[in-house]
């Protein structure tokens, strides 16, 4: 196993903003037990990290609460449901006919992904033994640490929002460049929506809202908006910030992540009247 740690948590233990951000695709270690299961080249895994989206929240980063898991999504993704489990790669996962499998399940993208870059991944299946372990040092570890970063900050505000940072390959010509999801109004109030869409216009970006991403498990898991706490997935486009084979970071980082924190600061200040009326 590896002997860095699952997550990264930056910024005080008590929120000192209403706003907590959450990076859980840029994890960019591979312990030894995934890459000796591989059946493809370790290349092959990179198109499920949400490449250096880390290095883009970090550079975004005032003095909110942000945690960035380590551990790379093939090893197990941190936005999808401990039940999740694919029974074609996980011994432990309960049998189910394809038809009540989720689509991203369908797909291989299950809590431990079984395909990436066209190919399926793996030479075996995984014992039940393994799965647990992961929930266990991973996987529960990085929500309980943000649930509680976000009852904290909802405790003091009167009000928390998360951000959940990914990034997206570029979608069609003349589409969005940023998708803000939020489980089709589910997981937040419309006036979060709507701050972060005027702030991605006013630097003259295109937006959408839940197409085509919505938001997975973490936005399940954590929103309560009834309760004070709302969820939001931003998706970046990955040519915005990363170099021409989106590899690393490019000449688009500093704007990109001048952007993010406008977005950031966009939700906090309107976040601030619920939190001055909770004193």
């Amino acid at each position: 196993m590896s002997s860095t740690p699952s997550f990264d948590r930056l910024g005080p233990d008590s929120p000192v903003s209403p706003v907590v951000l959450s990076v859980p695709h840029a994890g960019r270690d591979y312990p030894l037990p995934l890459r000796a299961a591989l059946r493809v080249p370790l290349a092959s895994l990179l198109p499920l990290e949400d490449r250096h989206a880390d290095t883009l929240a970090i550079a975004a980063r005032g003095a909110e609460t942000l945690f960035v898991a380590n551990r790379a999504r093939a090893w197990i993704d941190l936005n999808r449901a401990e039940h999740e489990r694919d029974p074609r790669v996980d011994e432990g996962a309960a049998p189910m006919p394809e038809s009540a499998m989720s689509l991203k399940l369908k797909s291989g993208l299950g809590l431990m992904p079984r395909r990436a870059s066209a190919a399926d991944l793996w030479r075996r299946r995984f014992a039940d033994e393994e799965v647990r372990q992961r929930i266990e040092n991973d996987h529960r570890p990085y929500h309980a640490a943000l649930a509680a970063a976000l009852a904290a900050a909802r405790d003091r505000f009167g009000v928390a929002v998360l951000l959940d940072i990914h990034s997206m390959p570029p979608l069609a010509a003349g589409s969005a460049r940023i998708v803000i999801g939020d489980r089709f109004g589910r997981s937040a109030a419309a006036r979060f929506v709507g701050r972060i869409e005027g702030a991605v216009h006013a630097a003259g970006l295109r937006s959408a809202v839940n197409t085509p991403y919505a938001g997975g498990h973490v936005l399940d898991r954590h929103a309560d908006a009834a309760a004070g706490i709302h969820a939001i997935q931003i998706e970046v486009d990955r040519t915005l910030y990363l170099d021409r084979r989106r590899d690393l970071p490019g000449p688009g980082l500093a704007s990109t992540a001048t952007l993010l924190r406008r977005i950031i600061e966009a939700v906090a200040d309107e976040a601030l009247p619920l939190a001055a009326a909770a004193q």
